[in-house]
């Protein structure tokens, strides 16, 4: 079982992720703006860590620093996220932040040995391949797509630098303290968006707040899920790899389930669709190249 948990795990988050994001794109339609649907995300998934706390663990006061300086990457990268998911669309957005993986590794070599491997570079290129797939059209409208790539490989700089984190000072909290206390620094920190709120959070429309609240929980747990498997089972670079998978669900649902959401991605036509799936491909074949 400890070998199933640590493939299996990833790929519920993945799949969790994608309901979120589509969820959490409806909600944008209603108008309620980046920093409400941040700080609500924030203290929804500070919640669910909560449930983390039976699992036990060692609280190190004297080491608070450093669940307060991962809360900041986890922060960052959401937010970076919300902007990527407000801005453009979710089949661009996600298999972007496949990155992630490629990052966590180039990070990791930058850190501990002396260069930077040739399968690395060709990993980025193939990326940059990718971005570019992901970025074609047929003369229909798109939706800001290179500020969506910008967001996104923004949001997965700061989700590798957090992960990275996460497995090297997570062992000696434990699963039940670590991650509980890093949210609780998250959701406290959240309180610096209130000034930029364009209105009160009691006047975000009515309709708004099931796909608000769906799309946060669902985003809430997938995190739970993914960051739990990585901080019990460590395995970041394989979990990450199954992880990134959501780039490829993310583009099938908008193709066939999108019309559910309400979802504007199925106007922009089976060609932009299959260039996106093509990049999406070819991202995770990126991301495989880096573990061979």
């Amino acid at each position: 079982m400890d070998q199933v948990l640590p493939k299996l795990l990833p790929l519920l988050a993945a799949l969790l992720y994608v309901v979120g994001a589509l969820l959490a794109k409806r909600a944008t339609d209603f108008g309620v703006g980046i920093w409400r649907t941040a700080f609500i995300a924030n203290l929804i998934s500070a919640a669910i860590f909560a449930l983390l706390l039976p699992f036990g663990g060692t609280f190190h006061p004297g080491l608070l620093w450093q669940p307060a300086l991962v809360a900041v990457f986890y922060l960052l990268g959401q937010f970076m996220n919300f902007l990527a998911l407000q801005h453009g669309d979710v089949s661009v957005a996600t298999p972007v932040m496949g990155l992630k993986i490629i990052l966590v590794a180039v990070f990791t070599t930058l850190l501990l040995t002396s260069g930077v491997s040739l399968k690395m570079w060709v990993a980025a290129g193939l990326s940059s391949v990718a971005i570019a797939l992901l970025n074609r059209t047929d003369g229909t409208p798109h939706h800001h797509v290179g500020r969506t790539i910008l967001y996104a490989g923004s949001s997965a700089t700061m989700f590798a630098i957090f992960d990275v984190l996460v497995q090297k000072w997570s062992p000696a909290w434990g699963l039940g303290r670590f991650l509980p206390v890093m949210l609780g620094f998250t959701a406290l920190f959240s309180f610096v968006f209130v000034p930029f709120f364009h209105a009160p959070l009691r006047e975000i429309p009515r309709p708004a707040w099931p796909w608000l609240l769906g799309g946060c929980g669902f985003i809430g747990l997938q995190s739970v899920v993914f960051v739990s498997t990585i901080a019990q089972f460590g395995a970041a670079t394989t979990a990450n790899v199954i992880y990134s998978s959501r780039g490829l669900w993310s583009v099938l649902a908008v193709w066939v389930v999108g019309h559910w959401f309400a979802n504007r991605e199925q106007h922009l036509g089976a060609t932009v669709l299959r260039w996106r799936l093509a990049g999406a491909v070819l991202m995770m074949a990126a991301i495989a190249l880096v573990l061979v």
